[in-house]
């Protein structure tokens, strides 16, 4: 492969999103109202149409005849790159809104950076992805202020998934090799001046829905080293099911 780091540093972006699609798209049809089940439906899909401009990149670079489905569907667990936050499963809605919020902060400022890539392709998905993380974004922290501000019940529920979910959070701006050669060639995203800001963000919003802020220092990593939680494959094992079950299958 001609471009290596290109075609990897594409994976950890498209990845993410793919895996987070997956998990929201997997609620429609259970959602608390019919309003919010649309919006977490169009969420997912907004996340869809982001990751296949990604794959479509990511398969030109490849230049092996494979298309974005094969890269989307096709790998390995070991292969997938997602950070470990998206792929934590829908335990109840404060915590799927909570896992939401947490990774929209960080992918709307990741976008915003992304602009400035001197990959033009990369930089245009970039650019029309904007809009609608910016809508992902006020979505979930609207329902973090309202949960977390709302009843005894809410309260406990949405501080109890910032807990458990805390711990994954800091891998968001941990960088793989694929990441720092990226960021020299001035492709890339330096997602270590990220967290700062990110962090200031989610505190400030956390405290305005009466939140507390998590005081553990301790995180999980490895997804963007292939290492991953037992969720995952049960997560691909739906994803991949019609692409495995039927290959080349076309509708």
């Amino acid at each position: 492969m001609k471009n290596k780091n290109l075609y990897n540093y594409i994976l950890g972006i498209a990845d993410n999103s793919l895996i987070l699609g997956q998990r929201l798209g997997s609620l429609t049809g259970h959602g608390p109202s019919l309003e919010t089940d649309i919006a977490c439906t169009n969420i997912s899909l907004d996340l869809f149409g982001q990751v296949r401009s990604y794959y479509q990149h990511a398969a030109k670079i490849a230049g092996d005849n494979r298309s974005e489905d094969d890269i989307a569907m096709l790998r390995k667990e070991r292969e997938y790159v997602n950070v470990l936050l998206v792929e934590q499963p829908n335990t109840d809605f404060a915590y799927t809104m909570a896992r939401q919020f947490l990774f929209d902060v960080y992918h709307l400022s990741f976008l915003q950076e992304l602009q400035k890539s001197k990959d033009l392709t990369l930089s245009a998905i970039a650019n029309k992805s904007i809009k609608e993380v910016s809508y992902h974004l006020r979505f979930s922290t609207d329902w973090i202020k309202r949960l977390g501000d709302g009843t005894a019940v809410s309260h406990q529920k949405m501080q109890e998934a910032i807990d458990g979910l805390w711990t994954y959070t800091d891998e968001l701006f941990h960088q793989t090799e694929a990441d720092k050669a990226m960021v020299a060639e001035g492709i890339g995203v330096d997602v270590t001046l990220l967290k700062e800001a990110y962090y200031e963000k989610v505190g400030a919003i956390l405290e305005e829905a009466t939140l507390e802020i998590p005081e553990s220092k301790w995180f999980q990593k490895g997804g963007k080293k292939g290492i991953h939680t037992e969720h995952l494959g049960y997560l691909l094992a739906e994803l991949q099911y019609m692409q495995r079950a039927y290959p080349n299958m076309e509708w």
